[in-house]
């Protein structure tokens, strides 16, 4: 079978990444870079040897030559751009979040069922090995039935750029829940294999972006207006529909001892068990009185050895399934969707059946 060949649409520090994980791939090669910046574009480029660089999607899209594209670019332009790709017969990864509403997120989806392409969402956290491991002791039934989830991504100083797309809410959405919390919620929900929310009630702040504080050493954006109108802070309490609660917080700025914490927890009724950094899991011992704390070894999950890309080119080739599906891409960004109202209104927000 012939290789692959992608175009990247986007060329910022998350794309030096994506190149490396294709490249890893034996049957997929990309051939084309596209970006309203040059100096970025051929950055990339000349980093990996790409043949083809564009300065529009559009003329990316026209590239018969290409059969899948990867998109990484400002979260207001993920619906339009995934669309345009769909359209013009590509297969496409979307780079999160989804889109900037639910709404959005469903006529990318229809998009694509119509162009019978494969559509998803790369959801980088699910792939990494200690995630897998979990993932494999769910399926198991290890943990019995999981009532309870904590997810967390608390950075101390870690805004992007200043100045950039990323922290005006007119091109991004939203800031740090659409930023790193759409991570942590979606690997924990995974692992529970529980998409289903019933309630949700949140609350957001703004407290070092808007004084220039908190910067962290992530984004190549160009610099504008030093606008700062999304939140730095996110806490949200999502109530299931069989029971189950999961409690997301997530920070880009925060006073905290470390520089950052990142997990994901589980509680069940059987054994507990911790994601980050390597997967442990905790239950009662075998005397009374004894708690073990065990590493799993040996254990491989679904997706074990794959990156979001490999998996992507792989479902693509017919060799298996996507790690992410499209309803629960789409029950995230509705979940996401509620943290906003419930946090602008001060209220808990009930989800719509379906």
């Amino acid at each position: 079978m012939k290789n692959l060949k992608i175009g990247l649409l986007g060329a910022g520090q998350v794309a030096f990444g994506n190149c490396r994980d294709i490249r890893q791939h034996p049957q997929a090669e990309v051939i084309a870079v596209a970006d309203p910046s040059l100096k970025r574009a051929k950055a990339l480029q000349n980093e990996y040897g790409i043949s083809r660089v564009y300065e529009s999607a559009d003329a990316l899209y026209a590239d018969k030559d290409i059969d899948a594209v990867g998109i990484s670019v400002p979260n207001a332009y993920h619906a339009s751009t995934a669309i345009g790709a769909l359209r013009a017969g590509k297969h496409v990864l979307l780079d999160k979040p989804f889109a900037l509403s639910r709404r959005e997120a469903l006529d990318v989806v229809r998009t694509a069922k119509k162009a019978r392409k494969l559509l998803v969402l790369g959801m980088n956290q699910r792939f990494a090995p200690s995630s897998q491991v979990v993932k494999a002791l769910v399926e198991r039934g290890t943990l019995g039935d999981i009532y309870h989830g904590k997810a967390y991504w608390l950075r101390r100083t870690g805004i992007p750029r200043m100045g950039t797309w990323f922290c005006r809410k007119e091109i991004a959405g939203g800031g740090v829940t659409l930023d790193i919390g759409v991570h942590a919620l979606d690997l924990c929900l995974y692992l529970m294999d529980n998409f289903k929310a019933d309630t949700v009630s949140a609350v957001t702040h703004s407290v070092f972006g808007p004084r220039g504080l908190g910067e962290g050493g992530w984004g190549m954006s160009d610099r504008a207006e030093r606008i700062f109108d999304v939140e730095d802070f996110s806490s949200a309490l999502i109530r299931m529909k069989n029971g189950a609660t999961v409690v997301l917080e997530v920070s880009w700025a925060l006073h905290q001892e470390s520089a950052g914490r990142h997990n994901v927890e589980l509680f069940g009724t059987e054994a507990g068990a911790s994601v980050f950094p390597a997967a442990k899991v905790f239950r009662f011992g075998k005397r009374k009185g004894e708690y073990d704390v065990v590493e799993p070894q040996g254990v491989r999950g679904p997706c074990h050895g794959q990156t979001r890309f490999a998996n992507w080119i792989d479902a693509i080739l017919g060799k298996c399934k996507p790690c992410t599906t499209m309803a629960q891409a789409l029950a995230v960004q509705t979940i996401l969707d509620a943290v906003y109202t419930s946090a602008a209104s001060g209220k808990e927000v009930r989800l719509r059946a379906g």
